[in-house]
């Protein structure tokens, strides 16, 4: 009777919260991969929206600006419905094209990811981005053309050494989540820069 109330007590403790978290996190990830990840790419990359906005805010002499809402409205439909799916679909075609027992699979998963992946997502988000904010082709054109490079150079400089990791050394099913996280922090780290 007491090795029972013993992990009663423990299970209804706080510490037994993250533990539950993960649990349902895992069982969801089993059930519905897709929908997990899209959904956790979505809340995340709202997050890393309205983070970088409060950090914007926080810098500017007055804390009278609002915040957008819609600014994290869209980069929820972005990671819900591009991001998390994509990416899901993505490491399972380089996990399955480029297994761990090919010579230099490391080398060439990074490759994959950095000189074809990552502009490709790139060039969607500005397209998806320009549609959601309700411009015209004309404008997402001109957007395109002046930050695509200068925003796929700095990708590269920053996230070559995430995705290493993240491709090589990251179970599978937690890839779209620790790039998501790294995002998280990515998106806030720009703003405290007034980028």
């Amino acid at each position: 009777m007491a090795p029972a109330a013993s992990r009663l007590r423990s299970s209804a403790g706080l510490g037994a919260l993250p533990r539950r978290v993960l649990a349902q996190y895992l069982r969801l990830l089993r059930l519905y991969p897709v929908l997990t990840k899209a959904a956790t790419s979505g809340i995340l990359s709202a997050l890393g929206n309205f983070l970088a906005q409060m950090i914007k805010k926080r810098k500017k002499e007055s804390c009278s600006q609002k915040l957008d809402v819609s600014g994290p409205v869209r980069y929820a439909i972005y990671g819900f419905f591009f991001t998390g799916p994509l990416s899901h679909f993505f490491y399972l075609f380089m996990e399955h094209w480029i297994p761990p027992e090919v010579p230099w699979a490391g080398v060439r998963r990074l490759l994959l990811d950095r000189l074809l992946f990552a502009p490709a997502f790139l060039l969607l988000f500005f397209l998806v981005m320009n549609f959601l904010e309700g411009r015209d082709a004309a404008a997402g054109a001109a957007k395109v053309r002046s930050a695509f490079w200068p925003a796929l150079r700095m990708n590269w400089r920053v996230w070559t050494p995430v995705q290493f990791i993240n491709v090589n050394y990251v179970p599978l099913q937690f890839r779209v989540l620790f790039a998501n996280t790294v995002a998280l922090f990515w998106y806030a780290y720009l703003a405290s820069l007034g980028k």
